[in-house]
């Protein structure tokens, strides 16, 4: 018996009901805004979202690989390549780009072609060190965590920013080992 094919992002995000794209993104932008409010330094909504995002991320593995069907990673830049080209358009709906690998294949960048979270929004000059989708960076850090794989994310270039485009870095920390939960002796 072979295994399914993985099934493609586009073909999985076709599948699901979907909530409206605009509901979807004024409700982030409440939830940004009222962290503000609440916490009023922007270094600490950053944390708060990044946070957010772990947790989110922590679970949606789970759905990622029972929905996807996608086999296990051999490595680092398999697992990249699969977040980029079947996971944000699953989720999102949205494409991106594995680029900028370091030598020992344990750094790169991902490169989202469109980011549904920021429609309608401008940052305010009172915000300007705001990385307004620190939610992703989360999500696919806790994703990663789930999969044996410790990271860093960070953003390098967000066009809320005045940059020309939106791009992650994802850092390769460690590969946790697997443990089990009890040893058998038999």
């Amino acid at each position: 018996m072979t295994a399914a094919a993985p099934r493609s992002g586009e073909a999985i995000f076709s599948s699901f009901e979907r909530v409206n794209a605009e509901l979807f993104t004024l409700t982030y932008g409440a939830i940004v805004r009222q962290l503000l409010t609440d916490l009023e330094e922007v270094e600490e909504v950053n944390k708060q979202l990044d946070q957010m995002g772990y947790n989110i991320g922590i679970r949606l593995i789970d759905e990622f690989l029972a929905k996807s069907k996608a086999s296990r990673c051999v490595d680092f830049k398999e697992t990249s390549e699969m977040i980029a080209k079947i996971g944000f358009k699953m989720f999102l709906g949205v494409s991106a780009s594995v680029v900028n690998w370091d030598a020992d294949g344990s750094c790169c960048s991902i490169i989202l072609e469109d980011n549904p979270l920021v429609d309608f929004v401008e940052l305010p000059d009172t915000c300007q060190g705001l990385y307004y989708c620190n939610v992703l960076s989360g999500v696919i850090r806790g994703a990663l965590e789930m999969v044996a794989m410790k990271t860093e994310v960070t953003w390098i270039r967000d066009v809320l920013r005045g940059d020309d485009a939106y791009e992650l870095q994802v850092k390769l920390l460690k590969q946790i080992p697997e443990e089990y939960p009890y040893k058998n002796d038999e």
